[in-house]
């Protein structure tokens, strides 16, 4: 394996999402760079909580198939450490085993033989229990405290790791002879497994964070954005390129994908400290590379991990319409308020509170809602009414009926007869099957920043 020296660590990283893909030549040419480490994320659950919920990963098997066997011939060719954070983009643990097996099989087909360390991130729900009794869980942001009902039904809870997983994965390996050649862990914070890398080679948290902030995304800091992106970190900065020679990176990309998914400009809080960005440097080194310097970073008294967890809640349908007469959309929301009412009113046998009517009004306030600016309606709107119910064919049939008194709802002003709506696709009501819902999204006080994740090493022949 390559060893970083004390004056620079390399890291690569060839893509912000494994499965998305990457131009497999760009990653040859970071390869020739001389790498320490090649870091990928998984991604999230940014994409909705189904994946917690019903098990779902963010790709296909084959889109994470193709993907790793790419990563495994660069990192047998580079012989430096894999890491690949948040399997399947939840990171469960059955996600986590998920890519192992898919190594594996690669592994097998291929004839090689490497040393898989996997880092579990399932939190038991007893053990939230005792912690949420102990007065050591707390909201992270607008949701309410947390009820041990919510814990009992949610499918799976996983907590967010930090770096420290990732270094005792690193160090326990390397107790054996030639160390780990892939992680896989379950959910993680995005920036850990490049911050790791860096903190155990000696370098400074506050830039290895940093760098690990920006790197997560792979050349999404990048002019056009791309994929494959390098790093370099030294002692007092670190530097970013990207290794399409066709994209740059400049000051004002990097800063600004610096600000990417924070809730405050300088301040970005993470497993076991507070990333202060208030001092920071950037500067165009060349055409195509920034350096980065002035990163700073606060540990936190107490060590905390975010917990996620979501639940099935129902059943879901939907109806696509368009329209495109400026009369109906000049009164669209007092029309749908009528038609929802006119809905309720048909199936009143069913309590209210069973089932729920959410429209969604694109090209008036489909992404923003409440809080979108622009006040004037597109000329013409792209109408979605979701249905949540106890029962698909209950959720259909709400959406069908809501449909129908939509398509034909009179308003005043109106001149044709024929309908209002346009639909583009068939079967018209369209049903989505299960319906999930977050419902954990807290931070829990933890004593060790390692005891909750357990690692298993294991030999793939």
């Amino acid at each position: 394996m390559a060893l970083a020296s004390n004056d620079e660590i390399r890291i690569l990283t060839p893509s912000g999402m494994l499965g998305y893909g990457f131009p497999v030549d760009h990653f040859k040419m970071g390869l020739a760079l001389k790498p320490h480490a090649i870091t990928i994320d998984s991604g999230s659950t940014d994409s909705g909580p189904q994946k917690l919920g019903l098990g779902e990963m963010t790709c296909s098997r084959e889109a994470y198939v193709k993907d790793l066997e790419v990563l495994l011939e660069g990192q047998r060719a580079a012989k430096v450490p894999l890491l690949i954070s948040s399997a399947g983009g939840d990171g469960t643990n059955l996600h986590v085993d998920v890519f192992r097996d898919i190594i594996a099989e690669i592994a097998r087909r291929r004839g090689w033989r490497l040393k898989l360390a996997k880092i579990y991130s399932d939190i038991d729900k007893a053990h939230i229990a005792k912690e949420l009794k102990a007065g050591r869980i707390e909201p992270l942001g607008p949701v309410p405290p947390l009820d041990l009902r919510e814990v009992d039904a949610a499918t799976v809870v996983v907590a967010q790791i930090g770096a420290e997983p990732f270094v005792k994965a690193l160090d326990e390996s390397a107790n054996a002879q030639g160390g780990v050649d892939v992680i896989v862990s379950g959910r993680s914070y995005d920036p850990s497994p490049t911050a790791a890398m860096a903190i155990r080679a000696g370098f400074d948290p506050a830039l290895a964070w940093h760098m690990g902030k920006i790197m997560e995304c792979g050349a999404l800091c990048a002019e056009p954005v791309g994929r494959n992106v390098m790093g370099w970190l030294r002692r007092d900065h670190f530097e970013i390129e990207p290794l399409n020679p066709a994209e740059r990176c400049t000051t004002s990309s990097v800063a600004a994908h610096t600000l990417y998914e924070k809730t405050h400009p300088f301040l970005l809080a993470g497993p076991g400290g507070t990333l202060d960005l208030s001092n920071c440097r950037y500067e165009q080194v060349t055409d195509r590379r920034v350096r980065v310097s002035g990163s700073r970073f606060e540990p936190a008294k107490i060590y905390t991990v975010k917990l996620e967890g979501a639940k099935t809640s129902g059943y879901r349908s939907i109806f696509i319409a368009g329209a495109r007469d400026p009369i109906f959309i000049g009164q669209i929301d007092e029309i749908l308020a009528k038609v929802i009412a006119a809905t309720r009113a048909y199936f009143k046998e069913v309590p209210e509170e069973a089932y729920r009517i959410i429209p969604h009004l694109y090209g008036k306030n489909g992404v923003m809602g409440d809080l979108e600016p622009v006040k004037t309606p597109a000329h013409e709107l792209c109408i979605i009414v979701e249905v949540a119910a106890a029962t698909q064919s209950l959720a259909t049939a709400i959406c069908g009926k809501a449909r129908t008194t939509l398509m034909h709802a009179p308003y005043p002003g109106r001149i044709a007869t024929a309908g209002n709506l346009a639909s583009p696709f068939t079967p018209l009501e369209i049903p989505l099957g299960q319906a999930c819902e977050f419902n954990v999204y807290h931070l829990m006080k933890i004593d060790s920043p390692t005891a909750l994740f357990p690692i298993q090493v294991e030999e793939i022949a």
